[in-house]
């Protein structure tokens, strides 16, 4: 999806979005849309692979979500999945039939270490 999406739209980001209308879903947007600032967080990017034919390239689309929300999510592992339904009607895939749906787990012990390190 989010390969056919780039093809019609160009560059992606995707905002996890706080809650509210939509509930808490992830928004995928052309790259630029939607302003960020310092309330915002990088998470990481979404990478796609090249695909299996060779045709198309690999690429990245960066994900954020505002700072407070990411103060309770910071202890979770998340995934980004796509399945069938209506999301938000903001959203770059809604009118595809499907939406962006987050799944969490809480991070092991060590993960959250590793990536939540004790200061002091």
């Amino acid at each position: 999806m989010l390969r056919q999406l780039r093809d019609q739209h160009g560059e992606l980001m995707v905002h996890q979005s706080g809650g509210c209308c939509d509930g808490s879903s992830p928004m995928c947007y052309p790259d630029g849309d939607l302003i960020l600032g310092d309330a915002d967080v990088h998470l990481g990017d979404l990478r796609v692979e090249a695909d299996d034919d060779g045709e198309g390239e690999g690429f990245v689309v960066p994900m954020w979500m505002s700072r407070a929300q990411f103060e309770y999510w910071r202890h979770t592992h998340l995934t980004v999945d796509l399945v069938p339904g209506r999301g938000a009607g903001f959203s770059l895939e809604a009118p595809e039939g499907v939406r962006f749906l987050l799944r969490s787990r809480l991070l092991s012990e060590d993960e959250d270490a590793a990536l939540n390190p004790v200061v002091g």
